[in-house]
Order: C-alpha cells, then structure tokens, then sequence
C-alpha cells in the first residue's frame, strides 16, 4: 500500500485534486462506496515535485481496491492514458504518454491537460468545454491543502481511506447544489474559482491612491507622454476670404477647426530615461466573443491581443474581461493593473475556450453593467467589442422567432446609448469574413464608439493597439462647441458635424456641437453655414462667434476656451479672383464621400451593385477636380484610394458580402468620427487611410510590430480592376 500511495502522491505534486463532500452525511457515506467521476493521469510521475502534506478533515482521497466502470480516477500507469483525445481542447497541444502531464477525463468522457482544465475551472468555468455539460464535480489543485491547520490534517480521520491493491484514487471536489447551500460547512476553503456572476458588480478594486503620475515604462506608449499645450486650439477658416458690400450669399460655408494638446514624446533608450508620464487612468472593460467559432487560431491571437493590452496598461489602470456564447460570464471584476494584477488577469485571458453560440446582447449587457455598478470611477472608461459572428439569440433567435427586420438597437442597454443619459463608447471590432458587421457597426454608432474591420485574422493585436493608443491619452472630456450669430442679420444654416449631435435655436441665433472625449492631438473639422447680408458702408463684418467648453480628465475642472471671431473683407469691389479657402474644400470633400458611401451602401444592398460602383466613380471624379484635389491633398488622395479600394470589393456579391460591407461600414465611422479606425492595410503607418491616427496610436501600434514576427502581417493587393487614376499635376 505504502509504494502505491508514494507513487501517487509523487505522480500529482502540488497538482493534486481533492474531493470536498457537501454534507456529514456525504462524508460517512463516501467511505464506503465511489461514485463515477473524472479522472486524472499521469504519464511521469518521476518528472513531479514532492509530494504537500495530508489534508484537512473535509477532504476525503478514496482509492478502491478493485477499478470498476463506475470509479474511475488516478491511475498510474505504464501504458499512460488509453484516451482516443489526441489534442487538448483549451491549449489545443498534444496529450500524449510520457509527456510530463497529468491528464483529466470528465464524467462526460473528454480528456484535457489536468493542468488547462484546472485553470479553467478555477476562473468560473464549471462545464465542459467541449459539449458544455454541466459538471457535478469538478477538479481543482491539492496545493490548497497547504493552506489549512495542522489540526485539521488527521490521519485518523475517519473519512480517508487508502487502498493497497490498486494505484487509483478519486479527487474532486462536488459542486453544491445551490450557491448558498451548506457553505458554512466549508466557509473557510479557500476560493478556487469566481462564484456564478453575483447581482451587483460592485466589488471593483480601489482606485490608486496616487493615480495622477505613473512611472511604469509599461504602462503607456513607450514614449513618455507629458501635457504640451494646455488648452484645445480653435481656429476658423471662411470659404472665401472677402465679399463686395453689395453682394449678399444665402449659404456661405465657415469651418470650424479643434485640435487637443499634444503630448510630449521623449523615447526612452533601453531603460536609460526614468521619465515619468501624466495621463488620465482608465476603467477598460472588453467584451470577448468566445463562441465555437473562435476556435483555434483566432482564440490564440485573441489571448495574445488581451495579453498586450494587459502589458500595456498602468498601475492605475483598471480591466475588466466579459466572455459571451450561448450566456455570458464576468472573468474578473475591475482590477487595478499592478504587477500581480497583470498576472491575474493574464491567468484568467489564458483560460478562456470556445464554445456555444453568439450573445452580444448577453456580452454587452454584462459588460455595461460593470460600468454601471462601479464603486470608483476612473476618469476615462470605455468598453472594447469583439465578435466573429452574427447574434443568434437577440437579432437572429434560433428558437423559432422571426421578426421582419432585424432588431440592432436591442443588443446595446439603452443606458449606453447617446440619448440614454450616460454615454458608454463601445469600440467594436469585427473579425473575419462572417461577422454581422451592420449589428455592430450600429452598436458603435449608438454608443459613440467606432467600428473596426480586421480582416486578416493576425491583425488582432495592430488593431487593439491603436485603440488603446487613442483611448490612454484622452486629454478632454465632454467637449462642448458653441456658435454664436455675429451680425444682427447673420442666421445660421445647417451644421454639418457627422456623428456629433449638434443643435440650433429656434431663432438661429445661436448653434451647438457636442463632441464628447478627445485624444491628444486629436482635430476635429465642423462645416456651419450662414447667411451674408449686404455690408451697406460697412468695411468687414462679423459672422460667428466660436467656442468651446470642456473638462479637463485629472482634475476634472471645466476649461472654458475663448470666443474667436469670424470676419470677413467687405472691399466695395472685389478686385482679385477669388480663391476657395483650401482648408474649408479639403472637409467638404470628406463630407461627400462619406455620403457618397452612404449612397453607394444603400444601393448595393438592394442588389444594385453596378449603381453602387457608378456613385463612388462619380464622387472620385469630384474630389480629384476639387481645389484641395488638384493641389495634391493628402485628405483628397486617402479619400480617392478608400473609394476605389471600395470598388473593388464590390466586383461581385460574394465578395460585397465577405468584406465590401464591413470595408465600407469601417471608413464610414473613422469618417463620421474623424478618428482611426483598423480596416484593411490601414494600420499600415505608410498608408494614406492613416489620416486620423495620432501620435499616440501610432507608438502604440509600433510597439505592437516589434513585439511580433513582421511576417504575419499579410497587406491587401489592389487589383487592376478600377486603375487609380494619375497624379494631379
């Protein structure tokens, strides 16, 4: 018996799993009879460390003298595991004898890495990856046994009962049947795994004490960024830059230009430079799909993603990690992302497997209420989306309903919405071809969020690192534009702002432009129209007045920035010919082909997809004849390349389908927002598409290319489908 139970203790080291009965009674009766349960193997047991110390009372190790089908368990054997399950489903590595790993079989028949699936259960995941059978018992690590009291570790307890023929035992722990039922009997265990998501998630991590400077090189962009200007630039610029008294226009067009402070990068040299940098902490909540069809590479090159998120956040910093399928389930609540915090978090990502269907309205529901119920509030919070399929339970139920459009607005909680109250950005990234990228480019619209397209699978991280880029240097919050009427004849006509709500009294007197966050280096570009009266005798007069209000996200004090006015030239006559204000040609420009995208879209979901590449042929011709066009603007080229990149993914339906919509989904939000947004080669920092990413992302996303192989990054091949068309001179 002794070289039997050495051989055992030996074999599971501290990975050793033990059994906590429920009840006095489930005690007494498991002395004398096994119940069928998992099993874990073990290949080489030499290759093990030593073995803990006897456990407490409520632990009972069962080895049957005689194997029988109903008591399966450790068995040590020379011929290793007898399982057909050649790969591990979670690691997705090979099971094989002699390899040095334990090995676990569920009650449900499926082997995995003793040590993958003990991970797995200890971060909440109580059913089978595989078949997502709900376990009775479920396995954990014996390392736990350490820490109890020695007067709880009797080897005279009754309920340990060590066999002498046979190298078996059962070690499990039996799952209550309610959350709440009995656990007096165990209160003291310590915990191995998240309990099912409680009702309040308000067991968020303090908040730093200190959190307004952080030294960790890791923490931000591997520059130091410190504030450089300290307030938002205003600038305006007229269409034309002066109007005879004695004309008058209906609609003359003044263009509105905001640019954030910038930061300051000094770049540190292999550690030499202990710079410190000022940014605003932020609460992080990522909503993970993890449905069947993220299995394999793509859940590799999610775990890889998150862990370069995870890296790269601060001290100050807080995550949180939602995965949804079929239901959706909280990782771990907001947590600071200290040294042991990263680990933590690192553990929990890794455990992730795949499985079930696809929940975004479960996912995002859980996601926004971490939110929601946080204790502590960081200055920024934002949550980051990401799915490879189409909802099966909100937008497209499987279980009989039909609705005759599909219901998008149902997947985001109404409180995340712009007019909800409390705008929540939800950032949204569509992987692969078989994503519903019209859901989720509507959850990024109703949230104030932007909507991604990766289309290479390896493209995950470059993506993820351009958005956290942006989102770690916010450097303005709840940014309001005012605009004032100069004259008393002066009326204000529409304002175009894309996405950003905007505003005008009754008597048109007065207009607004709510913009919400900026990033650092950030610029905003609004079009407002007005009307010009006749000067009279007058040499200039006065069209607007344009300001704006915003806070600031540390100290959180409201910046009011100064009215600038808008004048213009009121010669009698007009001597010189007039010239359209390049500034103010280039946004009208990005303003039309945004709706020329918009169009084209339109038509090419009703099937018409000739009609759709004729629209965007039309609108290329107009920006290269434009002013700003013919003068070689990089706006006005980016532009002409997205629109012809567009036509070409519209070649046929199928690949209209694969990757034109979401291609065209994508630039429509980095235009609408005028922020960067991944789609295509376009976190390529040589690409024209990067007309949005600021200093800050583009760090970012160097660092994320260094830190894998340059290979995997594939670059889309334009076809000679639609040529671009020459250079202007």
């Amino acid at each position: 018996m002794g070289s039997r139970w050495r051989k055992a203790k030996l074999s599971l080291g501290l990975n050793l799993c033990v059994y906590v009965p429920k009840t006095l009674d489930e005690i007494t009766s498991s002395s004398s009879s096994t119940v069928p349960s998992p099993s874990v193997v073990s290949s080489d047991a030499a290759a093990l460390p030593s073995p803990v110390g006897p456990g407490p009372s409520d632990f009972t190790m069962l080895m049957p003298t005689t194997p029988t089908p109903s008591s399966s368990g450790l068995r040590l054997s020379k011929s290793g595991s007898r399982s057909s399950k050649k790969t591990c489903a979670i690691c997705l590595g090979t099971m094989k004898p002699g390899d040095g790993h334990a090995l676990f079989t569920a009650e449900c028949s499926h082997t995995f890495h003793f040590h993958c699936i003990a991970s797995n259960v200890k971060h909440g995941n109580q059913d089978c990856p595989i078949c997502r059978t709900k376990w009775k018992e479920i396995p954990f690590r014996g390392s736990l046994l350490s820490d109890y009291p020695n007067d709880q570790a009797t080897t005279s307890n009754p309920v340990v009962n060590r066999a002498q023929d046979d190298g078996q035992m059962n070690l499990l722990r039996r799952l209550p049947r309610t959350a709440s039922s009995n656990r007096h009997q165990y209160h003291h265990l310590p915990s191995i795994f998240h309990d099912l998501d409680p009702t309040r998630f308000n067991d968020d991590e303090p908040l730093e004490a200190v959190p307004i400077l952080d030294p960790n090189p890791d923490a931000s962009p591997p520059g130091c960024m410190t504030a450089g200007t300290t307030t938002i630039e205003v600038k305006t610029f007229t269409e034309l830059s002066e109007i005879s008294q004695s004309d008058c226009r209906d609609s003359f067009t003044v263009l509105i230009h905001l640019k954030a402070p910038i930061f300051n990068v000094n770049v540190r040299g292999h550690g030499k430079e202990e710079s410190r940098s000022t940014r605003a902490p932020i609460d992080l909540i990522t909503v993970l799909d993890v449905s069947g069809s993220m299995a394999g590479t793509k859940l590799a090159l999610l775990k890889r993603a998150m862990g370069f998120v995870i890296q790269n956040l601060g001290p100050s910093d807080r995550l949180s990690v939602i995965s949804f399928s079929s239901t959706a389930r909280r990782l771990f609540p907001l947590r600071r992302m200290s040294e042991s915090g990263r680990q933590k978090s690192l553990l929990a990502v890794n455990s992730l497997t795949s499985n079930g269907g696809t929940n975004i309205a479960e996912g995002l529901r859980k996601g926004v209420k971490v939110v929601e119920d946080r204790k502590e509030k960081n200055p920024v919070c934002s949550v980051i989306l990401l799915s490879d399929g189409q909802d099966t339970y909100t937008v497209f139920p499987t279980n009989g309903m039909h609705r005759s459009q599909p219901d998008y607005c149902a997947l985001l909680p109404s409180s995340a919405r712009r007019d909800g109250g409390q705008s929540i950005p939800v950032h949204v990234f569509g992987f692969g071809a078989d994503h519903d990228s019209e859901s989720l480019h509507s959850i990024s619209e109703a949230s104030g969020g932007t909507f991604s397209f990766i289309e290479a699978e390896a493209a995950i991280q470059d993506a993820f690192a351009q958005c956290i880029g942006g989102l770690l240097s916010v450097v303005a919050q709840e940014l309001h534009v005012q605009v004032d009427a100069g004259d008393n004849e002066v009326q204000l006509g529409p304002i175009k702002s894309g996405s950003y709500a905007n505003h005008t009294t009754e008597d048109k007197r007065r207009g607004s432009i709510h913009v919400g966050d900026l990033y650092a280096e950030e610029e905003r570009d609004f079009l407002v129209s007005v009307n010009v009266p006749l000067a009279g005798c007058n040499e200039e007069s006065l069209l607007l007045k344009v300001g704006c209000s915003y806070k600031e996200p540390l100290t959180k004090e409201t910046v009011n920035v100064s009215m600038v006015e808008v004048r213009i030239a009121r010669p009698l006559v007009v001597i010189s010919q007039q010239v359209t204000s390049i500034e103010v040609d280039r946004q009208k420009c990005r303003l039309d082909a945004a709706e020329a995208m918009v169009e084209s879209r339109s038509a090419a979901e009703q099937g018409e997809l000739s009609k759709a590449v004729s629209i965007l042929e039309q609108c290329r011709g107009r920006i290269l004849e434009s002013v700003s066009g013919k003068s070689g603007d990089r706006l006005c080229m980016a532009l002409d390349a997205e629109l012809r990149e567009m036509q070409e993914r519209m070649a046929d339906r199928q690949r209209y389908e694969a990757t034109g919509r979401a291609y065209m989904l994508s630039g429509l939000s980095s235009h609408s927002w005028q922020r960067a947004t991944a789609r295509g080669d376009s976190t390529d920092s040589a690409s024209l598409l990067q007309s949005y990413q600021t200093t800050s992302m583009a760090v970012m996303l160097q660092r994320s290319k260094t830190m894998t192989p340059s290979g995997r990054r594939p670059q889309i091949k334009h076809t000679n489908s639609f040529p671009a068309r020459p250079e202007p001179r």
